[in-house]
C-alpha cells in the first residue's frame, strides 16, 4: 500500500511541475539522437564561456538548424554587461545559462516529421528572435532561451518557434545579408511605426510621410546606414529629402561614400534614388536647430501659417539616447512631426526637456519600439534576397566565434558599425579598414583586402566565400553538458 501511495505523490509532483513552469512542450522526450555544439553561454554579468554541449535531435517536432553567421548588437552588448538586471534575461543563469546572439542565419540540418511539407534539409533560412508568446513577450532569443542563440555552431528550435511563424526561409545570396535581416526589421518596423494626424481628424496615417521631409539625427551608425539604405530604397514611403547628421567626418564620410556622394567642408549633397540626401557634421554648429531647419526651408511657401513646418521635419529618428538631442528634435520638427525615439538607452531613468506646448498645437508626438515583428522580418528577408536593400553597408568588422564574446564586450571602446561572426571559423575581430596592413604578413587577409577593395571597400559574397572556404575551422570538443529541455522556463 504504502509503494503506491509513493507512485502516486511522485505523479502529482511531477505534473504540477510540468503544469507551471513549461510551456506545452516542455518536457519534451530525451531522444537518443544528439548532436554536438559550441556555444557561447551566459552565466551572469559579463561572464560568457565558450563551452561544447550537447544538444538533442530534431525528433518529431523540432529543427536543428547549423548557423553560419551572426552579428553582434548592441542589444546583445546590454544582455550580456547587465546578466540579472536585464530585463529579458532570466535570474537563474548562473545554474542554467542562456545562449546569446540573435541575427542569424544557417542551413537546416534535421527536420522533424511534424514540419516535412514546410521546411526540408539544406535550406537557407533566417530566423526572427521576438516569438511573442503571450503572457512571456520578454523571453526573446539570445537572452532567455538555452538551445537557441548567435554565437554557436548549431541550435535546437522546439516546435513553439515554427508555431510562431519565427523560421523563415532566404534565398539570397550570402548568408551575411540573411543575419542583417533581423536587424534591418527593425528599422522597417521603426518606419511602420511612425504616425501622422489629419489636422481637425481622428484619422492617422501609419508610417513616414510619402515624399516628406525626414531628419536622421546621429544616423553614421550601423542602424543610420541602415535607416539611409530603407529610406533610398524601401519598395514602400520614401522621404523626397533626407538630412543625416553626425559629429565625426569620419564617419560621415565613410556614409556618403556608401551612398555614391563625395563628403567635404563638413557636408555632402546629392541625390539617390529620388531622395534628395544631406550629410552633415554638427559638431561645430553654433546653432544646429537653427542650421538644421535652413535644409528644409527651399520649399517652404507658407512661412506666416501656423501651421507652416518652419522647416520643421514630418519625420526625425534619433539613433542617440542623448538628452540633449532629443531637445534639438523637439524644436527640429514641424506641424504634425513625429519622433522616433529609436535608441535604446541604458539609463532606465533618461529624462530630456521636451516642447509640450508644440505638442499640443502642433500635434508633435513621439513613438519607439524595439524590435520587428514577424512579418517586418519576412518583408526585411524577401527585400534583401531581391537586391531592394543593401545590408552590407552596415559592416564594418569580421571575426570568428573565438573572438564574438570580446567583440560584444569591447563593443562601445572599438569604433565601427556591425561585427560579423562567422561561427565555424576562428578568426580575430577585424576591421575590414585593416585587411590590408595585416594582408602584409598574412596572405589570407591580402586576399580579402583585394575582395573587399574592389567591391568598394565592403565586405560581399566572394568574401564571404573564401573565408569559409580558407579561414581556420572551430573544433567542437567532449561535451560539457546534454541540454535537453527543448524551451524555456517560465516566469524565471
Amino acid at each position: 500500500m504504502q509503494f503506491w501511495v509513493i507512485i502516486l505523490q511522485l505523479r502529482k509532483m511531477f505534473s504540477n511541475v510540468k503544469n507551471s513552469v513549461f510551456l506545452k512542450c516542455e518536457f519534451a522526450q530525451r531522444r537518443k539522437v544528439m548532436m554536438k555544439a559550441k556555444a557561447w553561454r551566459l552565466y551572469g554579468a559579463a561572464d560568457v564561456r565558450l563551452e561544447d554541449i550537447e544538444l538533442e535531435g530534431a525528433g518529431e517536432e523540432g529543427i536543428v538548424v547549423e548557423l553560419v553567421t551572426n552579428t553582434i548588437c548592441l542589444s546583445d552588448y546590454k544582455g550580456v554587461l547587465l546578466g540579472t538586471e536585464h530585463k529579458r534575461v532570466p535570474r537563474d543563469i548562473a545554474t542554467r545559462p542562456t545562449m546569446f546572439g540573435h541575427e542569424v542565419s544557417g542551413i537546416v540540418r534535421e527536420v522533424g516529421t511534424k514540419w516535412k511539407d514546410q521546411f526540408h534539409a539544406g535550406q537557407h533560412v533566417g530566423l526572427q528572435p521576438s516569438l511573442n508568446i503571450p503572457g512571456h513577450e520578454l523571453e526573446t532569443v539570445g537572452y532567455a532561451w538555452h538551445t537557441i542563440g548567435g554565437e554557436t555552431t548549431h541550435v535546437y528550435l522546439p516546435s513553439i518557434v515554427m508555431e510562431m511563424d519565427c523560421l523563415l526561409p532566404y534565398d539570397g545570396d550570402a548568408y551575411f545579408k540573411c543575419s542583417l535581416a533581423e536587424p534591418i526589421s527593425c528599422i522597417v518596423s521603426a518606419f511602420r511605426t511612425n504616425y501622422h494626424n489629419t489636422f481637425c481628424s481622428h484619422d492617422l496615417e501609419v508610417g513616414i510621410v510619402d515624399k516628406g521631409a525626414m531628419l536622421l539625427m546621429a544616423g553614421c551608425g550601423a542602424m543610420g546606414l541602415g535607416c539611409i539604405d530603407i529610406a533610398c530604397h524601401s519598395p514602400e514611403k520614401r522621404p523626397r529629402r533626407l538630412v543625416v547628421t553626425d559629429i565625426d567626418d569620419g564617419r560621415l564620410s565613410r556614409a556618403a561614400q556608401m551612398f555614391g556622394l563625395a563628403y567635404a567642408s563638413g557636408k555632402a549633397d546629392g541625390e539617390v534614388n529620388g531622395v534628395e540626401l544631406h550629410f552633415v557634421n554638427t559638431a561645430n554648429m553654433a546653432d544646429p536647430v537653427a542650421e538644421l531647419k535652413d535644409y528644409n526651408l527651399v520649399d517652404d511657401a507658407r512661412a506666416d501659417n501656423p501651421t507652416s513646418t518652419g522647416g520643421g521635419y514630418d519625420d526625425i529618428f534619433l539613433m542617440a539616447a542623448v538628452p540633449a538631442l532629443i531637445t534639438q528634435c523637439s524644436d527640429l520638427l514641424g506641424f504634425g512631426g513625429c519622433l522616433n525615439f529609436f535608441a535604446g538607452p541604458t539609463n532606465q531613468h533618461l529624462m530630456a526637456e521636451f516642447n509640450f506646448y508644440n505638442v499640443h498645437y502642433l500635434m508633435h508626438h513621439v513613438v519607439a519600439n524595439s524590435g520587428g515583428d514577424v512579418k517586418d522580418m519576412a518583408d526585411s528577408i524577401d527585400w534583401i534576397g531581391k537586391g531592394y536593400l543593401h545590408p552590407e553597408v552596415m559592416i564594418t568588422h569580421v571575426g570568428g566565434l573565438d573572438s564574438a564574446a570580446d567583440a560584444t564586450l569591447n563593443m562601445l571602446k572599438i569604433p565601427g558599425g556591425k561585427r560579423l561572426v562567422y561561427t565555424h571559423v576562428n578568426m580575430p575581430m577585424t576591421a575590414i579598414a585593416d585587411f590590408a596592413e595585416k594582408g602584409k604578413t598574412d596572405p589570407f587577409f591580402a586576399e580579402l583586402d583585394r575582395i573587399c577593395a574592389a567591391n568598394k571597400g565592403l565586405w560581399c559574397k566572394e568574401a564571404e566565400d573564401y573565408l569559409l572556404a580558407n579561414a581556420q575551422k572551430v573544433e567542437i570538443g567532449e561535451p560539457k553538458e546534454k541540454i535537453v529541455e527543448c524551451v524555456i522556463r517560465l516566469g524565471k
